[in-house]
């Protein structure tokens, strides 16, 4: 078994994409995807589906890394503003060496403030630096650094 992707359906795949391509070096993995078709109505119980978008390489990882799948349906379903405890996948992390310079990227590519950048000793594992923002869609993201 293999980890493989993780998946954000967005309003707008190619604007999202280019902010965590510019934010946080993600690569896009060719080819764009344009997919429709009964296997996948069958596949994802949704109706009609009809999906474009792409995968970004996450950094860290190489070649054959995961990915961040990056969809938009022909018709997307509206969902609530996000908050760190909604039951459900929370958030996607990034280990970043400046949490404050990551984070002002974040806000000047369109991103949002959700937490505010604050330090604790962890434990048996060391000292973390972590808040948690928004992309320009609204999905959280943590960014840490650990010392």
């Amino acid at each position: 078994m293999k980890y493989k992707h993780i998946n954000i359906v967005a309003r707008d795949w190619k604007a999202l994409a280019k902010f965590y391509e510019k934010v946080f070096g993600c690569v896009r993995v060719p080819p764009e995807r344009h997919l429709s078709g009964e296997w996948l109505e069958r596949g994802t119980g949704v109706k009609d589906a009809e999906i474009s978008g792409a995968h970004l390489r996450l950094p860290g990882y190489g070649e054959q890394g995961p990915t961040l799948e990056m969809f938009q349906y022909s018709t997307n379903k509206k969902k609530p503003s996000p908050v760190a405890n909604r039951e459900g996948f929370g958030h996607i992390a990034f280990e970043v060496q400046d949490v404050d310079k990551v984070m002002k990227s974040v806000l000047a590519h369109g991103g949002k403030k959700v937490g505010e950048v604050a330090t604790a000793a962890v434990e048996g594992v060391g000292k973390l630096t972590v808040v948690y923002v928004a992309d320009p869609e609204g999905n959280i993201i943590e960014l840490q650094r650990w010392d």
